[in-house]
């Protein structure tokens, strides 16, 4: 054994390093291991054409939990935002296009030219969300009480949160409970009468998701998302100064600053288990290094089925594992623009764009992705970050960041090798549709379909989130019931990743709870030292 940490993490991403950044802070000795060349995970960015930079997998940041990014001082350590809350264009091919710029009045006014009945509920239905969405914010930053306890702790937990709906009043507490559960479809329908923004509202409702705007529980994501901050507005939409990356960066400063050790290019081959306790990991090349607490910031798939398996785990709990819900549906293709088209030259254009014409183009994507194929219309959340940050491309070259929805993780037919490059020529002609001249203007590109995420960054399924974010594997819920408090059935051992409560996002929520419980843990003796 070369060493010994009272903490070792496995994942050098925004959760992994938060965790280790706060274990560190608390004077633990702490030691992050990161499979790849550069911290961050799916948070990176690199080069994708010679002086060219691109957010390789995330490109936004819209709920990183503002606790955290003030206690490990992270804009000291260089996070800072080129935009905060932009705004988002919503374009359809055809040429229309909506603003729906972040202050609700101005997007009234701009959705008053073409229906004047969604323009005043535009304001009712933004007031209604940002009520709404703060009742969330103590269930996605706490860590989920033990149900089968009684004691006041439990007791206390389950208190805050009917006091944080109970605070919304009759009305709006009536209204969370009735729309909460809901398909996003019929909330639109109910609400609004353009296609186009009903396709905007949608996409944000199921981006990343396995779920189409018809599933049940789709108001609670929208919720969720709206929930979000950055830069500490409220559900604002940030491009971080250097793209994805600058978070991860900013996070590894932060766990160096407190003490703690980062190692790249040292994947975690094992968890080593012993008589029951996780003593501290095997890395690929065989080197042990031991530790009182494990904590994974991997997915729980790869977690239990691969870094401890079967032999340390009771059937029935690996069986649940195993069934968790992995299918990646997103893409990403970055493009490198040796110029703006006239549809993003105008000066004010957003930094976010959104290809989603309707809802029912996002169902109908789904529909097709769900038996196994790529779609003929995918809905896209593109991002152009060269337009708010010029450190990323030379000047007059730019960026245009592609979220592909829906790209199924198992494709039928000849599989993901045979058709990257016609779906991301799919992907192209729908912007080219919707912002005519910008196909011509492509000099280079990266895709990733979700097979290449899984390979590139080891997340089962390519999911974004570990394994499907939904009513049924939220809070309480997740990963699988009786194990929503980040503590696993091996003792030590810890779940620190998008897979354990509040799920995928930028949050860095996981990894802080996560921590959070080790250190109670080792307050109450239950962790060796």
């Amino acid at each position: 054994m070369s060493a010994r940490y009272d903490a070792v993490v496995v994942g050098g991403g925004h959760n992994g390093l938060a965790a280790g950044a706060l274990l560190a802070r608390a004077g633990r000795r702490v030691l992050v291991c990161e499979a790849r060349e550069a911290p961050g995970g799916m948070a990176a960015t690199e080069e994708i054409a010679r002086g060219v930079r691109a957010p390789v997998c995330a490109h936004l940041v819209h709920a990183l939990d503002a606790g955290v990014a003030a206690e490990l001082g992270l804009s000291g350590h260089g996070l800072a935002y080129a935009a905060v809350d932009a705004g988002t264009l919503a374009v359809a091919p055809g040429g229309r296009r909506m603003r729906l710029a972040a202050d609700p009045a101005v997007a009234a006014g701009e959705l008053a030219r073409t229906s004047p009945r969604d323009a005043r509920r535009w304001q009712a239905f933004h007031s209604l969300l940002s009520r709404l969405a703060p009742a969330l914010r103590p269930i996605l930053e706490s860590e989920p009480p033990r149900l089968m306890h009684t004691g006041w702790a439990e007791k206390l937990a389950l208190l805050r949160l009917g006091l944080g709906v109970r605070r919304l009043g009759r009305a709006d507490m009536r209204e969370f409970l009735r729309i909460v559960g809901m398909p996003v479809a019929d909330l639109l329908d109910d609400t609004f009468e353009d296609d186009l923004l009903k396709g905007a509202l949608a996409l944000d409702a199921t981006l990343g998701a396995n779920l189409a705007p018809r599933s049940p529980g789709t108001v609670f994501l929208l919720l969720s998302r709206w929930a979000g901050e950055a830069g500490g507005v409220r559900g604002a939409l940030g491009v971080p100064r250097g793209g994805a990356g600058a978070l991860g960066a900013a996070l590894a400063a932060a766990l160096k600053a407190a003490g703690g050790e980062l190692r790249l290019n040292a994947p975690v081959a094992q968890v080593r288990v012993r008589q029951g306790r996780a003593q501290g990991v095997i890395l690929a090349g065989g080197e042990e290094i031991g530790a009182g607490a494990v904590l994974a910031g991997v997915d729980p798939k790869r977690l239990f089925g691969t870094l401890v398996g079967p032999d340390h785990l009771d059937t029935g709990f690996l069986r649940r594992i195993r069934g968790l819900r992995t299918n990646g549906m997103a893409a990403k293709v970055n493009l490198v623009l040796d110029g703006l088209p006239d549809g993003l030259a105008t000066p004010g254009t957003p930094a976010r764009l959104v290809v989603a014409p309707s809802w029912r183009a996002v169902e109908q994507a789904f529909d097709e992705a769900k038996y196994g194929a790529a779609p003929a219309h995918p809905v896209l959340e593109a991002t152009v970050p060269t337009l708010v940050d010029a450190t990323l491309a030379p000047a007059g070259t730019h960026v245009v960041s592609v979220l592909a929805q829906y790209a199924p993780h198992r494709l039928a037919g000849e599989g993901w090798a045979a058709r990257r490059e016609p779906f991301a020529d799919t992907v192209v002609a729908a912007l080219d549709a919707a912002v005519p001249g910008l196909a011509a203007r492509v000099t280079a590109r990266q895709v990733l379909t979700p097979a290449d995420i899984e390979a590139r960054f080891g997340a089962t399924g390519g999911h974004w989130h570990h394994h499907d974010l939904a009513l049924d594997t939220a809070y309480l819920l997740r990963p699988i019931p009786g194990w929503a408090r980040y503590r696993t059935p091996v003792d030590g051992l810890y779940l620190a990743g998008a897979g354990a409560h509040p799920g995928g996002g930028l949050t860095s929520l996981p990894g802080r709870n996560a921590a959070r419980a080790v250190l109670a843990d080792w307050r109450r003796g239950a962790l060796p030292r």
